[in-house]
Formats: C-alpha cells, sequence, structure tokens
C-alpha cells in the first residue's frame, strides 16, 4: 500500500507543477488577464473532472456494470485477469509526455491568433479559449483519470483495503500537492519554466516504472478473499444528498480561495510567494483533515452533525483575521483564517466519497468529477457573479450560506440528534453574527473611494499629494514627478515631432495626463477596469483629459494589445506596477515583450522603460535584456533609492544638456512638469530636474555587472519574480 502513497505523493506534485507552469506559459501568449486566467483554471479542472468521469465509468462497463463482490472478483473476470496498475503507468508516462507537448501547443495556438486576427475581444478569447481547451483537455483527462484507475489496481492487489482507498489516494494526492505549491517555486528560479517541467517528466516516467515492475510483481499473487473494511455509515447529514453536497464543497473551496487572495493580499504582498502561502497552507490543511479522516474511519462511525456546524462558523474566520482593526503576525491571520476551514474540508470530503462509492471505482470517479465541478464554478462564482458588485466580506458570506443551511439541519422538526449538536446548531446564528459584525474588511472605511470588477477591488485615498492608489489592498503608486518623466523624458530625447505615444499601465494617470501635454494622439492601456474610473480622484481636470482630442483608455493586457494592435508609435512608455516582484510583471521586462514593442515603434522611436529599486539581480537581468534587444540603451537613476528611467532605441538618442531638453518641450508640457516641483523661477524647476537625471546617468554595462551571471529576462526565466533562494528566504 506505500507504494500507491508515494505514487500519488509524486503525481500530485508534478499536477500542480504542470498547472503553475501552464498557466505562465499561457498568458505568455494570450494575455495576461482575468478571462485568461479564468479560462485556463477552468479548463484544466474541466479536464480532471472529465477524466475521474470516464474513467470510472469505463471501469464499471468493463466489470458489467456490476462493482467488486465482496471477495474481491469481478462479474466477467476480466479486470481480475487484467492488471490495473498496467494501465496506471501507461497514464502517468503519458502525463509525463504532456510537459514537452503543451509548450509547443501554446505557442502554435499564438502563432494560429496571429493569422486569424480576430477582431473583436471576445473573438480573441473565444478563439484562443478553443485552442487552450484542445491543448489541455487530453492531458487533463489523464491526470483525472489515474484515481479511479488506481483505486481498482488496490481493489486487485489489496482488496480488503478498497473500500477505503479514494480517501487514501486523496491523502498522498494532497500531500504531494502541497510539496507541489513550493519546490517549484525554486526549481522556476533554478531551471525557468521549461526546466521545471522536465523535472515533473521526470517524476511521471518514475512512476510508471515502478508501476510496471509493482505490476510484474502483484500478478504472481492469487487474489486475496480477505472480507473488505466497511466503509463509513451514511448519517442523516448527508443522506440522499451526498453529490450535492460533493458539489458546495468544491464550490466554496475554490470560490472562497479567490476571495482569500484580496482579503490576505494587504498583509502578505502581490507576489507569487503570497498565493503560494495562501494554496500552500490550504492544501496542509486539507491533508491533516484527510489524515484524521483516515484514523477515524477505521472504527466506521458516522460524524457528528457539530462538524457542519463549525463548518459553518470556520468559513467567518477570514472576516475577523483579515480586519484591519485586529492586530496579529500575518502569518497567524492566514493560519487562523484558512487552515480551520479547510482542515474540516479535507476531513468531510473524502468521508463523503468513500461513503458514495464504497469503494468502486466507478461511483469514486463520478462523485470526484462533482466535487471538480463544483470547483470549476467557485472561481466563476466568485469572481464574476460576487467580488465585481459586493464587498470581500459579503462576498464571504453568500459562499458560506449553503454551510449556514447545513449546520443548522440539528433544528429540523422531527431530527434527532445530541444534545451537544442542537446547542451548536442555536449557538451558530449569534456567533456567525458577530464574526460579520466586526470582521470589517480594508476596503469598507468611509473616507476611500472603492471600485470594485471581476480583476481586483480598486480603492482610492488620501489627500492632497498624500493620495493612494490600492489594488486589491496594495499600493500601486503615487502622486510623484517620476511618473511624469516617464512621459516627458523620451519625448524631449526625441529627433522628430512625435505624433502617437503608448502608455502601458495606467495607474493614476499621470502619464497618460502629461503625454497629452504634447498634443499627440496617447493612448493609455489598462489591466484592471475599475482604475481609470478613480483618474478623477487624482487629478481634477480628470474629465477633460479623458475628453480631450487624441485620448483613448483601453481596458486590455498592455503586451497582448501591443502585439495585437498595427498602430505604430513615437513612444512606448512601461511602468508595471511595484513591487517589482509583482506576479506577471515579468512579461513587461522580458526579451519576448521588447522584441514586440520594436515592431510597434516608428524609426527612432523610443521605448521607455520604468523600473523600481529591485536587488542586483533584478537590475542585472532587465539591463541585459533590453541591451540584447535594442542596439541603443541609456539609464537614468532617479534619486539614491526611487528606481531608473531606461531609453531604449534601435537609433543613437543624443547627447542634449538640461537646458536643450527643457526648449524641446511644448509650453503646456513644461508646466506639466514642473506642477510639483519646488518652487523655481520660469523654467528653472524644468531645466533642475533634466538636470539632475543627466547627472545620474549609470552605463548600462554598470548594471549587468553587479550580477554578471543573472541571465537576461525572458518569459521563460522571469528572475524578478522568484527569488526566495537567492534572497534566502526560506532559511
Amino acid at each position: 500500500m506505500n507504494w500507491y502513497f508515494v505514487f500519488f505523493f509524486i503525481s500530485g506534485f508534478c499536477s500542480v507543477l504542470y498547472e503553475l507552469v501552464w498557466l505562465r506559459l499561457a498568458m505568455a501568449q494570450f494575455g495576461v488577464t482575468t478571462a485568461m486566467v479564468s479560462i485556463v483554471l477552468s479548463v484544466f479542472m474541466a479536464g480532471m473532472g472529465l477524466g475521474s468521469w470516464a474513467s470510472g465509468r469505463a471501469l464499471r462497463r468493463r466489470d458489467g456494470g456490476h462493482g467488486p463482490r465482496a471477495d474481491g472478483s469481478f462479474a466477467d473476470g476480466s479486470w481480475g485477469s487484467f492488471p490495473a496498475l498496467r494501465v496506471y503507468a501507461v497514464i502517468e508516462l503519458l502525463i509525463g509526455v504532456s510537459a514537452i507537448v503543451v509548450p509547443y501547443e501554446l505557442s502554435w495556438g499564438r502563432r494560429v491568433l496571429e493569422s486569424l486576427a480576430p477582431g473583436s475581444s471576445f473573438g480573441y478569447y473565444l478563439v484562443a479559449g478553443l485552442w487552450v481547451a484542445w491543448t489541455l483537455i487530453p492531458w487533463c483527462t489523464l491526470m483525472g483519470a489515474t484515481i479511479p484507475v488506481a483505486m481498482r489496481a488496490i481493489e486487485q492487489t489489496i482488496p480488503r483495503e478498497s473500500a477505503r482507498s479514494f480517501s487514501y489516494l486523496y491523502l498522498a494526492n494532497v500531500t504531494g500537492a502541497v510539496a507541489g505549491t513550493v519546490l517549484p517555486l525554486a526549481l522556476i528560479e533554478l531551471l525557468g519554466f521549461h526546466g521545471t517541467l522536465m523535472v515533473g517528466t521526470v517524476g511521471n516516467a518514475l512512476i510508471a516504472l515502478a508501476a510496471v515492475m509493482l505490476s510484474n510483481r502483484a500478478q504472481k499473487v492469487a487474489v486475496e478473499a480477505a472480507p473488505l473494511v466497511a466503509g463509513p455509515n451514511k448519517s442523516d447529514a448527508t443522506r440522499g444528498g451526498l453529490l450535492t453536497i460533493l458539489f458546495f464543497t468544491g464550490l466554496t473551496s475554490m470560490g472562497m480561495e479567490v476571495v482569500w487572495v484580496r482579503q490576505f493580499t494587504p498583509y502578505l504582498g502581490t507576489v507569487v510567494y503570497a498565493f503560494a502561502s495562501i494554496l500552500g497552507l490550504y492544501l496542509t490543511s486539507t491533508a491533516i483533515g484527510s489524515q484524521l479522516y483516515r484514523r477515524w474511519s477505521l472504527r466506521g462511525a458516522v460524524e457528528s452533525p457539530v462538524l457542519w456546524t463549525m463548518l459553518a462558523l470556520a468559513a467567518l474566520f477570514p472576516l475577523v483575521t483579515t480586519s484591519p482593526g485586529v492586530a496579529m503576525p500575518n502569518f497567524f491571520r492566514l493560519l487562523l483564517g484558512v487552515a480551520p476551514y479547510t482542515g474540516l474540508l479535507g476531513f468531510l470530503t473524502p468521508m463523503l466519497v468513500d461513503r458514495h462509492s464504497g469503494g468502486d471505482p466507478g461511483k469514486a470517479g463520478s462523485a470526484y468529477a462533482v466535487n471538480v465541478l463544483g470547483c470549476i464554478c467557485g472561481p466563476l462564482v466568485a469572481g464574476f457573479g460576487l467580488l465585481p458588485y459586493v464587498s470581500e466580506r459579503w462576498a464571504l458570506i453568500g459562499l458560506t450560506l449553503p454551510w449556514m443551511v447545513v449546520g443548522l439541519a440539528p433544528l429540523r422538526p422531527g431530527r434527532v440528534v445530541s444534545y451537544a449538536s442542537r446547542m451548536a446548531a442555536v449557538a451558530l446564528l449569534p456567533l456567525s453574527g458577530a464574526l460579520i459584525f466586526f470582521g470589517k474588511g480594508y476596503s469598507e472605511a468611509p473616507s476611500m473611494k472603492v471600485r470594485r470588477d471581476s480583476t481586483a477591488t480598486v480603492i482610492a485615498t488620501g489627500l492632497g499629494m498624500n493620495k493612494q492608489l490600492l489594488v486589491n489592498g496594495y499600493g500601486m503608486t503615487a502622486l510623484t514627478p517620476i511618473t511624469k518623466m516617464m512621459a516627458h523624458l523620451p519625448l524631449a530625447f526625441l529627433q522628430r515631432p512625435p505624433q502617437d505615444a503608448l502608455d502601458i499601465c495606467f495607474g493614476m494617470g499621470t502619464t497618460f495626463r502629461s503625454l497629452l501635454t504634447w498634443k499627440i494622439n496617447a493612448t493609455a492601456v489598462e489591466l484592471v477596469p475599475s482604475v481609470p474610473q478613480l483618474f478623477w480622484y487624482f487629478h481634477s481636470n480628470a474629465p477633460e483629459v479623458v475628453k480631450a482630442a487624441g485620448a483613448h483608455i483601453v481596458i486590455d493586457d498592455g503586451r497582448r494589445y501591443l502585439e495585437r494592435t498595427s498602430q505604430q508609435f513615437d513612444l512606448i512608455t512601461i511602468d508595471p506596477p511595484p513591487p517589482v516582484e509583482a506576479a506577471g510583471s515579468s512579461m513587461l521586462y522580458s526579451e519576448e515583450f521588447y522584441a514586440a514593442a520594436k515592431k510597434r515603434l516608428r524609426p527612432g522611436g523610443i521605448l521607455a522603460q520604468w523600473l523600481p529599486e529591485g536587488d542586483n539581480e533584478d537590475l542585472a537581468a532587465v539591463a541585459r535584456a533590453l541591451g540584447n534587444s535594442f542596439p541603443y540603451v541609456r539609464v537614468f537613476r532617479w534619486g539614491t533609492r526611487w528606481g531608473f528611467h531606461f531609453l531604449a532605441s534601435e537609433q543613437p538618442l543624443p547627447n542634449l544638456t538640461a537646458e536643450e531638453l527643457q526648449a524641446r518641450l511644448p509650453a503646456d508640457a513644461a508646466v506639466d512638469l514642473a506642477e510639483w516641483a519646488p518652487p523655481a523661477k520660469g523654467n528653472e524647476a524644468v531645466v533642475n530636474a533634466f538636470q539632475s537625471l543627466l547627472k545620474s546617468e549609470v552605463p548600462l554595462e554598470a548594471l549587468i555587472a553587479q550580477a554578471p551571471k543573472t541571465p537576461a529576462l525572458t518569459d521563460d526565466r522571469p528572475i524578478n519574480e522568484y527569488y526566495a533562494l537567492r534572497r534566502k528566504l526560506w532559511w
């Protein structure tokens, strides 16, 4: 039996590894948008559910539509003679092949979309979604098929364990998935995405080899005729509604995960490690709950209804642990907010599947498929049905409602339950009310202007020059001359009068506003729809700016827009959201992005890249990527610790004095640049601003020399996002 645990531990690790990497590869090919992320994750889960259902159904049909007899034999004897373990080995080997094939399939899909050139976003997402489905579903179906097939293998080799085999494999799979949330982060840092996929291929291949060897040995052993261990008894709390409850365990857990990301982001930061912390704790708690169920189920007892009441209450814990008024270390916020609920689900979910299946792989496959269907619906309900319209608090309450109904079931007339169960149900409503009342989130202060959409919760707050823009509780930018200089510096270096400029990442709208003072066509691309809606909060003339001739605001992924448009620009200026480690930001610093930008620059055009202060490896990786992409790059440091302006072009950038740069500015642009500068006479403030930058010019080679072994930043090697090893975060 230990071999099966090892198999599914490695398999769970590889599955999460593939999910993380495939998602990033798909984002690089088709865009970092909420729609694309939802498509990839939904397709992944849909394939898993389809594989679980189809393999279970195939197994039942093969043995004549019946499960195993009490002695472990089958109706027609077919599966008794054919080793399911060998089928499992073939499936794992094919899954390993997917790591090699999928990157090429996704890249091919991008070229197909470029040739088709669908005009509308709907058409683009339709074609991209169909391609992602065609690419991933076959491989994910194989992943979903492994549990029913392995359950059949256990029936053939260790029949006395078959009644609880699903929970055993589920525990092993989830435990491996815990490792899959952490170890791939280090592998990506060392090997890149493609190298990390090869680690997954090796893991699947080793499983296949070991399974074949085990099947050869098991084939010589006669099927045992020992009695099966009885599965858990049905309880009143779940009789007649097992599949419905399994659906809601998937829906609420995955839906709440979407809400948790927004709730905990202000405390954990917008980096890949924050999401990994949430997912890692989620899976760890689930594994602990599953292990507790395994021990409890040996007694064949019926669970107390108190567990369902506790589940409803635990679902509301994040309301308090994410409240700004509650002081506690961030780790304990996450631990107390997530672990109780996910631990209980880890106990209850395999219990329900074991109870429904009784060891029958066909029934287990169907039950697990229903659970996966809920997992598909959960993020859609939370991300598109709740969060765009209500706060995180009320979204969480909405997802808790199914468990409130189940938790209050002991109060149903005529229900025979223990006194403790009835008292727990009585206490549920006042305790839940207290959690809801005291658990006010960061976005509910009356002084804040809040906008919500399927992508993020966006907040504008503060007064005067201290105004802030927060996306999911994290500060994105501030009112600073840096964002003005992103427009004025490159346009002043341009060797001709500019006509068109592209501003990627809208933020507070300062750069976009500055571009329009040059009386040119300015297009701003912003990923989060709610961000431009708060433009007025930061700039009083925002309504006039938006209506100005040549002003265009586009809601899209900046890179996707750049690759799809046919327009040419004199300037492309990019300001990815801080911190420099922000998830997905590497795709606006990579060689592949710069290659796309070069195609959209007019001859002599300039790409202006703002890079917040990062570590030496971040600076070297971006500098090397720009140096590999453009023959002429100049770098200007802003102050001593506020980042760098990179100007890149395919033609030489002139050596101009501060006075010459100032003279190139139109009158309105000069006024705009001096708006927040210290008081000075005439154009002195503008000259001083340029002079300060020119004095702080840094050779590109000097940035690369700070970390000479660091490779250029590419889509495959996102140096800025994966940094745990070099910064020694884990020891």
